[in-house]
């Protein structure tokens, strides 16, 4: 090798010493941390935007409203009316004591009915409202299994009187538009 090319080697690892060398880290190496962080709160604004506030505005009443196009407000005003028909439908059945139709009324409204959510609208969903939805849904699938099993008329009303406030609770707090 010659004096020059052993020169520009030298200057090189000097130039890589000084400039990629900060603090004891590899000049890539803090850019890979740099990149890390950033994307870490890039991931975690999103999985905030679409996991826990989801698509909403406070409303004048103070409740959180729900910001859905027309169909995702017709299938989800569909699933409270569904809500709505299987109470109906159960109360009426323990009153007659007729433990069959509480089954199915309930099995109408349980988790087998989660199947036909869009995609898009659970995004748009905040956290509560998923949590509410599911648990009430898992509620019902709970009071059908247990109506077929027990047959007890107030058991099933007992389930339904603890399904209620929920249903209470999240039209008080939010609403649809």
């Amino acid at each position: 090798m010659d004096n020059d090319h052993k020169k520009t080697i030298k200057s090189n690892q000097a130039i890589t010493n000084n400039y990629t060398f900060l603090h004891g880290y590899p000049l890539m190496a803090r850019l890979g941390w740099i990149l890390f962080l950033v994307m870490t709160l890039v991931a975690s604004g999103l999985a905030y935007q679409f996991i826990i506030k989801g698509e909403t505005e406070v409303a004048p009443d103070g409740r959180t409203t729900l910001l859905l196009n027309d169909s995702e407000r017709t299938f989800f005003l569909n699933e409270m009316r569904n809500f709505l028909i299987a109470v109906q439908q159960i109360n009426d059945a323990i009153e007659k004591d007729d433990m069959p139709q509480v089954v199915s009324a309930a099995k109408k409204v349980g988790s087998g009915d989660l199947a036909h959510v869009p995609t898009g609208l659970m995004a748009k969903l905040p956290l509560a409202v998923k949590t509410m939805g599911l648990s009430t849904h898992k509620a019902f699938d709970q009071m059908a299994m247990d109506a077929e099993q027990l047959g007890d008329k107030d058991h099933s009303l007992s389930q339904l009187n603890q399904i209620l406030p929920t249903c209470t609770a999240c039209h008080a707090l939010f609403k649809v538009r």
